[in-house]
Parts: C-alpha cells; sequence; structure tokens
C-alpha cells in the first residue's frame, strides 16, 4: 500500500488488522469456557469462531497491496507488534484458519473427553501462535511466536497418553534445538541491520554485500526450518509424535507445526538466496527427505506412522522446490501448500475416523471398508488421489509446476528424475494404503455414533482438493500473489494455473511416475514381510532418545562435580578463582592510585576486622563463631558509614543483626562446638587459597580504584536524580526509579525464598534438639532471663515499627526506603520474639507468606499505573498542596512488605520448637491411650 492518498484507508486497515489478531485472541479466551459448558460440542463454536476471523481476513486483504500496522512493545530496543498482510502471509493464514475450523468440527464428534478445556484451549492457542507467526513483521515477534507454536505442539502432544511423554519430550528436544538456530539468526540480523523490522531487515542490502553473513544466516535458517519440517537428519520427531490424537495429528501436518518451516523458508527465500549455500542446502537435504520418506512409509502398517513418513516426504519435495527459489518454483510451493493441507487434513481425520468406527489403524485388520463404509472410502480415495499427484486434483497440478520448476535448472533433468523417483514412491504408498484397506468382504459393523462430525469435516477437505483443482481461478490470485510475496517478483509475471498444458516433460514423468508407483505397490503387496525389515541397524528414534539421554547424562557428570553438602566446596570454587586471577592482575597496573593520609579510624576498624576473622577460624565453638561473624560485619558497617555511605552502612548494620538472630535460631538445633577437625593438608590448603584470594583482592582494589573520576552514570544520576525523581536520595532513586525492574526481580526472590523455607522446613522434620547437660540457675530460666529484652522491648518496639514507617517515607529524599525500613521493622519483630514467653507470640502469628505476596502485588500494582505513561514500573509525578508525590513510594511499600514477609518467615519456620503438626500428633496419640485405657 502506498502512503500518500490511503491515509483515511490505511488508518482503518490498521485497526481492522488489529481486531482481526484480537478476535483470533478472544477465540482462544472463549475456547476453555465453552468447553466447560458446552462439552466437546464447543468445537462448533470455536470452528465458527475461525471462520469468521478467516471471513475477516480475506475482506482485509487486497491483491498487490501489503497491509502493515505497528503497535509500541519495546520502544528502547526497537520491538515493535508489527504486522504486515501480504501475499504470503495470506495464503498461509487462510490454511491456518479455514483447516482449523475443520479440525474444531471433526474434535466435536472425536474426543471422548466431556469437558476437554485444555484440549481446545491448546489447539486455538496454537491457530493464535500460527497466526501471530505468519503476520509478524519484527523478528523478535517472529522469534516469540515460533517458540509458542513448538510449546503448543509439545503440550498438545503430552496429555495424550501417559505413553507420550518420551515422544513429546524428543519432540522438543528436536524442534526446541531449531529454535535456538534461529534465535542465533534473529541476533546476527539484527546485529548487522540494526534494525528488528522484519521488512526493512529483508531488504538491508548486507544480504548481498556480507557473503559472511548471509551464508551464516542462511545456513541458521535452514535448519531452524528443517527441524520444524521435519527433513533429513531431523525427521524422527515427525512419526515419533503420532501418539497424539487424530485432531492434533491432522492440524500440526496439515497446517500448524510443519507449515511453520515452509513458511519460514519461503519468507527468507529471497534474501538468503544472494548466499550460494543456500539453494544447494535446501535442494540436497529436500531430496534425500522425499526420496527417504516415500521408502519408510512404504515400510509401515501402522496407517498414521505411513502417513507421518507420507508428510515427511512431501515436506521433503516442499523444501527442494523452495531451493529452486524461482518464482516459478515458488508459485508450484505456494500451491502445493494448499494442496498438502487438504489431502493431509482428509487424510488424518479418516484414520482417526478408522480407530473410532474398527478400534484400529493397522492396515492389516482392515479391510472391506468400501462395503463397509463406502463414503468414507470415497473420500480418502480423492485424497490419496491428490496426494499421489494425479488429475484432476489440485497436488497434481501443484506436482506438474513443480517438475517444470526443476526443468528449468541447469541440472533439471537429474533433480526431476529424483522427484520423479519421490513421486514412484508416493504413488506406491498411496495405492498401498488403499488397495490394502477398502477390496475384501464386509468387515465387522463399524460404529456410527457420533459419526457426523468426522464424516463431514473430512469430507469438506478430501473435496477441497478437488474442487479447487478443477476450478483453478479459486486459487490462482492466492497462490499467485503468495509466490510474488516471497520472490519479490510481480504476480502478472507468473503463468496462469491450469490443469492441462499439453503432452509435455512434466506430463510424461507424471505417468512414469504413476505407472511405477503402482507397478511397486504391487510388489510391496506380495513381499509384505520381506519390504518391511529393517533397512538400517538404528533408527532416528533411537538416535534423537541416545542424543537426549547423553545430554542428561553429560549434564549429571557435570552437576556432579559441585553436587556436595559441603559449604568449603562451594566456596572453594570462586575463592581460587579469584586467587589464580591475581596472576594477570600486573599487566593491568598502573602505580599506586593517589591517597588521603591515614586516619586512625580506618586503622582502628582494619584491626577489629582481622581479629574478628582470626576469632572465626580458630574458635571450636559455634557462637563464638557467629559472634566474631556479627563483630566483623558491624565493623564493616562503620567503615561504609565513614565514607559517607549512609544507606549502605545501616542496612549492614541491620541485615547483621537479623543474620546474627536467624543463625542463633539454627545454632539453637546444633551442637555447642565444631564436631569435625579438618586434616592438615585441608587446613593448610585452605589457608593458601584464603590467602591468595585475599592478595587478589586487595591487589584488585588498588589496581582498578583511585585512578579515573565518577563514572559517566554515576555523574549522571548525582546531576540529573533529582529533575528526573523528584527525589534526592541518589541511591534509592536508583532502586525504585531508574532500575524499579532489576529491584522488581530482587523482590521476587525474597518472595520465592520466602516460599522455599517454608516449603523446606514442611518437607522435612526439624532437628532435635541437642540435648546438653546444664545446671539450674535463674539464669538458665529463659522467661526469667527475659526480663531485660520483655520491658526494653516495651519501650523499643513501637519506636522501632514506627521509625521503620518514618525510614519507608523518607527514603526518596534522604537515607532510608522499603528495604531499609523492613529492616528496622523485622529487627523490632524479632525483639519481640526473642523476649517473648514462647515461640507462639502475637507476632509470630503474623501471615507471613501473605505479606510477602502481598508485596509481590503492590509492587506490580504500582508497575502498571506507569503503564499510563506507557511503560511498566515507570514512576508518575504529582504535585498536593505543594508536596511531591509519586508511584515509586507505592512501589517501595511493596518492597517494605516483601522483605517483612520474608525475614518473618525465617524467624516462625526456623524457630519453632516442634515441627508444624508434630504437637498435634503427640496430643492425638495420648487422646488414643487415654482411651484405650478407659
Amino acid at each position: 500500500m502506498t502512503t500518500s492518498g490511503f491515509a483515511q484507508q490505511k488508518g482503518q486497515i490498521t485497526v481492522s488488522l488489529a481486531l482481526l489478531l484480537g478476535a483470533v485472541a478472544l477465540v482462544v479466551l472463549a475456547a476453555p469456557v465453552l468447553a466447560r459448558f458446552m462439552g466437546k460440542s464447543a468445537g462448533w463454536v470455536l470452528a465458527a469462531g475461525l471462520l469468521a476471523c478467516a471471513g475477516g481476513l480475506w475482506s482485509l486483504h487486497t491483491p498487490g497491496q501489503t497491509t502493515t500496522q505497528s503497535l509500541p512493545w519495546i520502544p528502547s530496543a526497537d520491538i515493535a507488534l508489527r504486522l504486515r498482510l501480504d501475499g504470503l502471509s495470506f495464503l498461509f493464514s487462510l490454511v491456518v484458519l479455514i483447516i482449523g475450523a475443520v479440525v474444531m468440527i471433526y474434535s466435536s464428534g472425536y474426543l471422548k473427553e466431556k469437558r476437554p478445556v485444555a484440549f481446545y484451549t491448546l489447539m486455538t492457542f496454537f491457530a493464535a501462535a500460527m497466526m501471530l507467526l505468519v503476520l509478524a513483521d519484527d523478528l523478535i515477534v517472529l522469534f516469540v511466536a515460533w517458540e509458542l507454536t513448538t510449546l503448543c505442539s509439545y503440550l498438545l502432544i503430552l496429555r495424550s497418553s501417559p505413553e507420550a511423554v518420551g515422544p513429546a519430550t524428543r519432540t522438543l528436544v528436536v524442534t526446541a534445538g531449531g529454535g535456538l538456530c534461529l534465535l542465533g539468526a534473529v541476533a546476527m540480523i539484527v546485529a548487522t541491520t540494526g534494525t528488528t523490522h522484519l521488512t526493512s531487515a529483508l531488504a538491508d542490502p548486507a544480504w548481498s554485500q556480507d557473503p559472511f553473513f548471509a551464508g551464516v544466516v542462511a545456513v541458521l535458517v535452514a535448519i531452524a526450518a528443517m527441524t520444524k519440517s521435519a527433513q533429513f537428519p531431523f525427521h524422527a520427531w515427525l512419526p515419533d509424535a503420532m501418539v497424539a490424537p487424530a485432531p492434533v495429528s491432522a492440524y500440526l501436518h496439515a497446517a500448524a507445526m510443519v507449515k511453520a518451516g515452509i513458511f519460514l523458508l519461503l519468507l527468507f527465500s529471497a534474501p538468503a538466496s544472494h548466499s550460494p549455500i543456500w539453494s544447494p542446502l535446501l535442494i540436497t537435504v529436500g531430496l534425500i527427505t522425499t526420496v527417504m520418506g516415500g521408502v519408510f512409509a512404504l515400510q509401515q502398517h501402522d496407517l498414521k506412522s505411513l502417513l507421518a513418513y507420507s508428510t515427511v516426504s512431501q515436506l521433503g519435495l516442499l523444501v527442494a522446490v523452495i531451493g529452486v527459489g524461482t518464482p516459478l518454483a515458488l508459485l508450484a510451493a505456494s500451491v502445493h501448500v494448499v494442496a498438502h493441507a487438504m489431502f493431509k487434513a482428509a487424510a488424518f481425520m479418516h484414520i482417526g475416523l478408522l480407530e473410532k468406527r474398527f478400534g484400529s489403524r493397522n492396515i492389516n485388520d482392515l479391510w472391506g471398508l468400501a462395503r463397509s463404509t463406502p463414503w468414507d472410502s470415497a473420500m480418502i480415495v480423492l485424497a490419496s488421489v491428490s496426494m499421489a499427484g494425479i488429475a484432476p486434483a489440485l497436488g497434481f497440478v501443484s506436482k506438474e509446476l513443480m517438475l517444470e520448476s526443476m526443468l528449468e535448472e541447469p541440472t533439471g533433468w537429474l533433480l526431476a528424475g529424483i522427484v520423479t523417483l519421490g513421486a514412484v514412491f508416493t504413488v506406491g504408498y498411496s495405492a498401498h494404503m488403499i488397495f490394502n484397506t477398502l477390496p475384501g468382504q464386509r468387515t465387522s459393523e463399524p460404529h456410527r455414533e457420533g459419526a457426523f462430525p468426522l464424516m463431514l469435516a473430512i469430507a469438506i477437505t478430501a473435496l477441497g482438493g478437488f474442487v479447487l483443482g478443477l476450478g483453478l481461478g479459486l486459487i490462482d490470485d492466492v497462490a499467485a500473489q503468495s509466490a510474488a510475496a516471497a520472490s519479490g517478483t510481480s504476480a502478472a509475471d507468473l503463468p496462469y494455473l491450469a490443469l492441462w498444458h499439453g503432452v509435455n516433460a512434466p506430463l510424461l514423468l507424471s505417468i512414469t511416475a504413476i505407472v511405477l508407483g503402482l507397478a511397486l505397490s504391487v510388489v510391496v503387496h506380495r513381499n509384505l514381510e520381506a519390504w518391511e525389515r529393517q533397512i538400517l541397524p538404528f533408527t532416528a528414534i533411537g538416535v534423537v532418545q541416545s542424543f537426549q539421554t547423553g545430554v542428561v547424562d553429560l549434564g549429571r557428570r557435570v552437576g556432579n562435580l559441585t553436587r556436595t553438602d559441603s559449604p568449603a566446596r562451594h566456596i572453594a570454587v570462586p575463592a581460587v578463582g579469584l586467587a589464580l586471577s591475581a596472576v594477570f592482575l600486573p599487566l593491568l597496573w598502573t602505580g599506586m592510585p593517589q591517597h588521603s593520609p591515614t586516619v586512625w579510624f580506618d586503622v582502628v576498624l582494619l584491626a577489629v576486622i582481622v581479629g574478628g576473622l582470626a576469632v572465626v577460624v580458630t574458635t571450636r565453638s559455634r557462637l563464638t563463631a557467629v559472634i566474631a561473624v556479627g563483630i566483623v560485619g558491624f565493623a564493616v558497617a562503620l567503615a561504609f558509614y565513614s565514607l559517607g555511605a549512609a544507606d549502605v552502612a545501616l542496612t549492614q548494620l541491620l541485615v547483621e543483626i537479623l543474620t546474627v538472630v536467624i543463625m542463633v535460631l539454627v545454632l539453637n538445633r546444633l551442637g555447642r562446638r565444631f564436631t569435625q577437625t579438618p586434616g592438615r593438608a585441608r587446613r593448610v590448603g585452605g589457608v593458601a587459597v584464603a590467602l591468595g584470594a585475599g592478595a587478589a583482592a586487595t591487589l584488585a582494589a588498588l589496581t582498578f580504584t583511585g585512578h579515573r573520576g565518577l563514572s559517566p552514570a554515576g555523574e549522571y544520576f548525582l546531576v540529573n536524580a533529582e529533575e528526573d525523581t523528584g527525589g534526592t536520595n541518589v541511591v534509592n532513586t536508583i532502586l525504585v526509579d531508574y532500575r524499579a525492574l532489576d529491584t522488581f526481580g530482587e523482590l521476587v526472590v525474597l518472595a520465592i525464598a520466602a516460599l522455599s523455607i517454608y516449603a523446606l522446613v514442611n518437607a522435612r522434620p526439624l532437628a532435635d534438639r541437642p540435648a546438653q547437660p546444664i545446671r539450674r540457675s535463674s539464669l538458665t530460666d529463659p522467661v526469667s532471663n527475659a526480663i531485660f529484652l520483655g520491658v526494653s522491648g516495651r519501650v523499643l518496639q513501637p519506636v522501632m515499627l514506627i521509625g521503620s514507617f518514618y525510614v519507608l517515607l523518607r527514603g526518596h529524599n534522604a537515607p532510608g526506603g522499603g528495604f531499609i525500613g523492613a529492616l528496622i521493622g523485622a529487627s523490632a519483630l524479632a525483639l519481640a520474639y526473642l523476649s517473648a514467653a514462647d515461640e507462639e507470640s502475637r507476632w509470630m502469628r503474623l501471615p507471613y507468606l501473605l505479606i510477602s505476596g502481598a508485596g509481590i502485588l503492590v509492587a506490580v500494582g504500582s508497575g502498571f499505573l506507569g503503564l499510563a505513561d506507557g511503560s511498566f514500573l515507570r514512576p508518575l509525578h504529582a504535585y498536593l498542596g505543594g508536596q511531591h508525590l509519586t508511584t515509586a513510594l507505592i512501589f517501595d511499600v511493596g518492597v517494605y512488605l516483601g522483605v517483612l514477609g520474608v525475614i518473618l518467615a525465617a524467624l516462625r519456620l526456623l524457630g519453632r520448637v516442634e515441627p508444624r503438626g508434630a504437637t498435634d500428633r503427640d496430643e492425638d496419640t495420648r487422646a488414643d491411650a487415654t482411651e484405650v485405657k478407659h
């Protein structure tokens, strides 16, 4: 569409295109509701919804024009929800929506579940993901949609049966590997072209000017597409996925998963063709796959597996013809996409109908179907005729075009000969499927209950292939526009579709394929046992499973290197790495940094820190070690304060206080002294590593500090923080304004920590307190001994709680904030807990998980407020009576609640006397004993 003269029309189209994708999303949202109240009959309504979307799509498309749309997503990264509707995306969108609607009709009769909520939700979401993929005009959106189709197929296969875990996992391994290749291609395209806009990136001159870039991206895109479209050597997952029910298989093969790979190849066909590796790679892999798939299909006695390998073969043919890359070849590919969707959907749905009616899909168990189910048999004959490429079906037209495009190549007769060989196997397995099931005496009476939706869906697709073959005018323009968009040419330069082109080379090759294919089917029928013998000593599925098992074993071996409960071993890795890094520090040395005169207070602090560390490493008492660690922490806090970092110093001080409290609670269940004495070699090694790490840290500090002024980022914050945020406490403004998303992530981690403590303590009982003989005295009575804490706490606790709220409110302009305020509040509650008569203090009965979760919700709520200004978590500012107000304060309240909740969880769970439920069990035991006694 041109940009001039169509402003109003373009605006209307943009809105309509947005509504189209929104309408598909509404179908997804309606699916679980309809399935819950209507059961499997919801398929009819969902089919109507998808067909309505197809009607809207048809009304939007204008042949020869491209409709675009862009909605902001991540403007700072040039990422937007860009959509594009051209000839290529129009063709694939129609296939996705129409075949999806037919499969929904089929599902309404096929499903056994009374309320198939998950099935309909995943199937409609599959359709939505495919629609987003084919309409995407942004590389990031394209990749996200690509991965969504992978996830949908995995979940649909996985939920089929308990036996589907293995096939679903193997499918995920292969297709997710292709997704990583696509991610690499996307990253390289964005880095080279400087944009995520797909249309601009594909038109960038780098494709023709940079052979290395074009070659690497071409290979990555090809591998990604081949994994999705089951090309050799990635073909194993498609037959493996046949554990999925018939509707899933029909949609996956005809319009969804495998078609995503074909779409990607067509989308990148024009720019990737600048690389000399693109065409040979696709043609070679495609031709190998089409012959291999045909051979394997003829070996199958399971009709569903036969169709799976036939899909592999047909997709290989599509990949090869896309590799040819001429406008005629891409026209043939576009026509075959439609033909394949029709006959493959009909065939898979027919196999599902056979399972419903006869309880089997084994070719040896089915005969006389022409007499038992004449209408169904007629439909599968029509689908097989189109699949075999016999006139007047649409499959015949696409096959003729493919052969013609191959013959135009320099090695045309060789390529056409291999395609003809693949066609021989195609005719062979099509005839094998028909002639071994339809003739014969009438078999057992089929189940006919509820078969109408299945028969209707099969008839629509089977007859559709013949109707489109006879009425090529219905698809001529759509296929031409698709090929024109893929090749970058004009649709007017492409030939019209026709059933009859006279007696020519493609026709003669087709006749040869039909004759040889029928003869092959006779040979296979007479020597079925010999033909079904395994050709190779291994299978592709076995290779994938071995790869998966090997990766898991490798991960387990790597994990075993650090899979230990010994903290020393975990600390040793970074400590040794830090010590070894000192070797390279002299290379960066630029002389001693400038320094101010030595201050006696710094010397005292350093002495306290060294003395505390000496006590930690030499003491045998656990409590002494905890106290010494606390002294070191307090000295570090004083050092921070002396350097002017009041926020950091206050945080360090409060963390040390609460850490000591929690560590004492843990030590309460351990012995007084360290029981294990490390050997001499370990002590010497530990000392060496510690000294090396300390020396490296000291040298690093001397090397990297004092040689430059404040960083540009630091200068920006100091200069602009007040103007940007209205706050003068730069530390707090960084946390809740500039880097709020990072702080939100840390808040989520804290909430997860609270849940982890809860899960851990409730999963395993707490260790019993060690029995330690204590001489009775007034000092050993915990209630009497806590009088001082109790009396002082009555005064300090309210002051500390009020102070915590005060620090929270002042944090934007002075040292404080939600994190520090929560630490002060938690310290008040810890004081109340320590001075209480028992562990059931009223403060400890607070719902810690609810408090922590409320913090997350408050933070998320403040983030959504920022969407009013265009970005999640962007602070909003206002003035009320001259007082500056900001939503960052609401976010800080969320931080306060989240931190408070996790500390309460630690105090409550680690400090209780008995594991939860133990007291109740003891009381129940005593009650039972009393009842028995009486």
